[in-house]
């Protein structure tokens, strides 16, 4: 009993974690931008520009270190002197210099006080990291028109499954009256047998279309980051087309733009920080320390153990002007002249680019809204026909081949309808991006 209950309970746990969830695009828009690897890696970028800013600072910073040296001299180094000097006229005296052991330690501090390329890189660290934010910005635009194209296939896979179940529906339809008309002896046994192939034909495009729909669910589900065992379903509302009154554009708004003025902003910096090597630089420099001498390890003796210290100290100004080194500087410059030049470019080609984006998103949107109305009425009138060509069917005045005819266009309709509006859905979302406003799409359903 105790292990039937423990499968009971594991079994509701199961059932409950396959609880199939009613996911919504701005939804499916949040979870991506929490759960993919390109929202997160834009987020670490960010925080790699704090990091390089704190590594340049650190070149404005006083630099204070600790060296510490021990060596030991088993070779004295001899230089012979003139023997005048130790009462021996005419020799030559070989005299050692040093002793056996000796030990430094220094601390050394150092101070930039000018140096242009410091300055310029300071300067250029801010502006990589507001890089790395507009940058981050672009990624999340990008993750948004990815999921809102998967989101709105999976729409049109459903809704093309409904159309094959309604037209199964229909031919089921179909069927009765003919079998009807079979028994009572005004129908042949081929028509009857062809609506049943007809049927089963249906039946079968149904399957695929179901098989689809689990494909573009997988498909979005990989798009957000969400696991492949959860279940979804998406609200039936939120294909519908709506209506944007604003269709005007400011392309300075556009990150794209924002992103390539900042990657020139960028260069700008680089070719100063290529001139900075035309600057003199200065620098501070101090430096104490202690060194010991003697026949014995200097660390632990003093001097009852013919070990001398004495203490050192040193401050020195370093000045360094540049006066000439084969015009390395100069054509330095010169290629990030010339690398700006070639950004500038490529901006104007992007601006061009993205005015065009806009006017198309703009005409295919108004195109597809116009196709949205007249395939509506296409419908409308598909069934009509159908209906009108299974009565005259009944008074003989319809063959089969009319009937069936007119269940292949009604569904042919219902699904051209179907492709109008996500291609309404696709020319929004164009239009959305051309206007530097997908994530409104968090609004809009």
């Amino acid at each position: 009993m105790k292990k039937i209950i423990l499968s009971f309970i594991l079994c509701g746990g199961l059932v409950f974690g396959q609880e199939t969830k009613v996911l919504t695009l701005p939804e499916a828009i949040s979870y991506a931008l929490q759960h993919k690897a390109e929202a997160e890696k834009a987020r670490l970028n960010i925080r790699k520009g704090d990091a390089q800013i704190a590594e340049v600072k650190a070149n404005a910073y006083p630099n204070i270190s600790f060296n510490s040296s021990t060596a030991y001299n088993p070779l004295l180094q001899e230089t012979v002197l003139p023997g005048e000097m130790f009462g021996a006229p005419g020799q030559q005296v070989k005299v050692s210099f040093g002793q056996k052991w000796t030990s430094s330690n220094m601390v050394q501090l150092t101070q930039n006080l000018f140096n242009q390329s410091v300055f310029v890189g300071l300067k250029a660290a801010k502006s990589t990291k507001e890089f790395y934010l507009i940058n981050a910005q672009l990624t999340e635009e990008q993750i948004i028109e990815k999921v809102a194209n998967a989101y709105f296939q999976v729409y049109q896979a459903d809704q093309m499954l409904k159309n094959a179940e309604s037209n199964l529906s229909i031919t089921n339809q179909t069927i009765k009256i003919i079998k009807g008309l079979y028994d009572a002896g005004l129908a042949r046994k081929i028509d009857y047998d062809r609506v049943v192939v007809a049927r089963n034909n249906v039946s079968s495009g149904v399957q695929q279309l179901e098989n689809t729909v689990d494909l573009t669910e997988n498909a979005l589900k990989f798009m957000i980051g969400m696991p492949m065992s959860q279940e979804i379903t998406l609200p039936e509302q939120t294909f519908e087309p709506a209506l944007l009154p604003d269709r005007t554009a400011d392309l300075s708004e556009r990150t794209e733009i924002k992103l390539m003025n900042k990657q020139l902003e960028l260069l700008e910096w680089q070719k100063k920080a290529s001139e900075a090597e035309f600057y003199p630089t200065a620098a501070l420099s101090a430096n104490y320390g202690f060194l010991g001498q003697g026949q014995k390890m200097p660390l632990w003796n003093g001097k009852d153990d013919g070990v001398y210290w004495s203490d050192m100290a040193s401050i020195a100004l370093n000045i360094r002007v540049p006066i000439f080194n084969g015009f390395a500087t100069k054509s330095r410059v010169e290629l990030n002249k010339i690398e700006i030049e070639k950004a500038q470019a490529d901006l104007r080609e992007t601006q061009l680019g993205l005015d065009l984006e806009h006017k198309n998103a703009i005409t295919k949107l108004e195109n597809n809204m116009t196709m949205i109305g007249m395939q509506e009425e296409n419908v409308k009138l598909a069934e009509n026909v159908l209906s009108n060509t299974r009565s005259n069917y009944q008074h003989g005045l319809a063959t089969l081949n009319d009937i069936l005819d007119a269940e292949r266009d009604l569904t042919e309709a219902k699904n051209n309808l179907t492709k109008a509006k996500l291609d309404y859905k696709l020319a929004e979302i164009d239009l959305l991006k051309s206007q530097g406003k997908l994530k409104t799409l968090n609004d809009i359903n």
